[in-house]
């Protein structure tokens, strides 16, 4: 008959790590698509209107954004101000400055820019204007304003 020995220790299988890369690859791809990265830094403070008629635009990579508000930092004061990109300008840079960004666009859809207006709802329309005037001195007419999503007020008869 055969004996069975007990003291004697069993070794175990290797951990098989063939599907690692897989499962790595795997993450890095779900954070890739799900994070959002941000462009530029608000450095102004924009609480946005609200608005009942939005539409959504399709292709964001032609449009360009201009912040007006009052500043996040108290020590520049209380008055709107004008970020493009990531610095404080002043409405007179705006033909400057929309020259640039149309650099940055493909040369076919350079046309197609649009740049939209981040305005805080207390700001006054002074600066918006003068905005407004020098984006029609560049030929940048395709204007956006930006806006939070309000339901519609029914009207009353």
């Amino acid at each position: 008959m055969a004996q069975f020995k007990k003291n004697k220790k069993r070794e175990s299988g290797a951990i098989s790590t063939a599907s690692l890369p897989d499962i790595v690859f795997m993450l890095l791809f779900f954070f890739m698509v799900a994070t959002v990265l941000r462009t530029e830094e608000e450095m102004v403070r924009v609480v946005r209107p609200e608005a009942s008629e939005l539409y959504k635009i399709e292709k964001k990579h032609l449009i360009r954004y201009i912040n007006i508000g009052p500043p996040q930092d108290a020590r520049r004061g209380t008055e709107p101000v004008l970020q493009l990109n990531d610095d404080f300008s002043s409405p007179a840079e705006v033909q400057a400055w929309v020259e640039n960004e149309r650099l940055t666009i493909n040369e076919a859809e350079q046309s197609k820019m649009w740049v939209s207006l981040k305005v805080d709802k207390d700001t006054k329309m002074g600066i918006v204007t003068d905005v407004k005037q020098e984006l029609r001195k560049a030929s940048a007419l395709k204007v956006l304003y930006s806006a939070g999503r309000r339901d519609r007020t029914a009207s009353s008869d």
